[in-house]
């Protein structure tokens, strides 16, 4: 979808974009926990919670969390291995880290309250100009507008061009309702996620159809990435109560300070493999093979009785290949 001129709305065709996608958002939004009231830091959470993370990943993970830290200031007092051993499984554990850091920030700099205006929000740690526009427009009914994956998605098919930088924030800050700025950007975003999907949009059933130029068609196919493929082992050595994990260098450039199996060299004796799994981390697929048995004491070791284990902040795969083994 290439245009030299973006195709725009006049005045009518923005009052009937703006009454069709609120009319449809009331009558079809999804009953989703975050949406049950304005609370900032529900909403906040939810927010980072769900950057690079599908809805249906996120449900449990959000319920857990809450009852955990169920306030701002419980979060800000956690400590930080608190907060990544509830964050565990999530991945990409840098948010919880920025998460932690703003929760402090919020507490010191403004006495626990949020700030409602777009450069406080995005002076916190981890709050960029998307998630401050979320919160402020959803929270505060401020008249910023949002643009994430599913927004610019819905706006390229609908204005037949491929929108970047600026002029797509300029072009969804023109639709936006200034009535109903946060249900508006969320209907946007729910247009997105369930109707105007990537690869097969269900035109059929989209209630601004007849204003969409492209109608989901002429979308230019995205070059897909290739996976990688990687073996790597792993040793489990199980003890009456307990199971020995190391913890990764505080410096590392990958999960610092989280705990994981020992890893341990690739073997062909394949009859000792006692677990094989798949596990996907970006662009990297891996085959996973786990040995049972005793590993050598390493630095950075030491043996974890399986009641402290849901305290630790663990890899999404060690705490998969503990499930999957029964350990926990």
């Amino acid at each position: 979808m290439k245009s030299d001129r973006i195709r725009k709305f006049d005045a009518s065709s923005t009052r009937r974009w703006r009454q069709r996608l609120l009319s449809w958002y009331d009558h079809n939004r999804r009953d989703l926990p975050w949406r049950r009231d304005r609370d900032p830091y529900r909403v906040w959470l939810s927010e980072i919670m769900l950057q690079q993370t599908r809805v249906s990943a996120v449900l449990e993970h959000y319920r857990r969390f809450l009852l955990r830290f169920p306030t701002v200031q419980k979060l800000a007092a956690a400590r930080e291995s608190s907060v990544l051993a509830a964050w565990s499984g999530l991945g990409y554990y840098r948010r919880a880290r920025m998460m932690h850091a703003a929760a402090q920030a919020i507490v010191k700099q403004h006495g626990g309250k949020f700030p409602d205006g777009m450069t406080e929000l995005r002076a916190l740690p981890g709050i960029g100009r998307y998630t401050a526009a979320a919160i402020s427009s959803i929270v505060f009914d401020a008249p910023t507008s949002v643009v994430d994956g599913n927004v610019e998605r819905v706006l390229g098919r609908v204005f037949g061009a491929e929108l970047a930088g600026e002029p797509l924030w300029q072009t969804a800050d023109a639709l936006l309702s200034p009535k109903r700025p946060g249900d508006f950007n969320q209907a946007m975003m729910e247009l997105g996620a369930v109707v105007c999907l990537p690869r097969q949009p269900r035109c059929s059933i989209c209630p601004v159809f007849s204003l969409c130029a492209t109608r989901g068609v002429g979308e230019s196919p995205r070059k897909l990435t290739r996976q990688k493929r990687r073996d790597i082992w792993y040793a489990l050595d199980h003890r009456d109560s307990s199971v020995f994990l190391v913890q990764r260098p505080k410096r590392a450039s990958l999960m610092p300070g989280m705990w994981e199996l020992p890893e341990i060299p690739g073997s062909s004796a394949t009859s000792q493999v006692s677990l094989t799994m798949r596990h996907s981390i970006t662009v990297t697929d891996y085959t996973v093979r786990v040995m049972r048995g005793s590993v050598p004491i390493q630095s950075g070791g030491r043996w974890v009785t399986k009641a402290r284990i849901p305290q630790l902040p663990l890899t999404g795969l060690a705490r998969k290949i503990l499930r999957q083994a029964q350990v926990i």
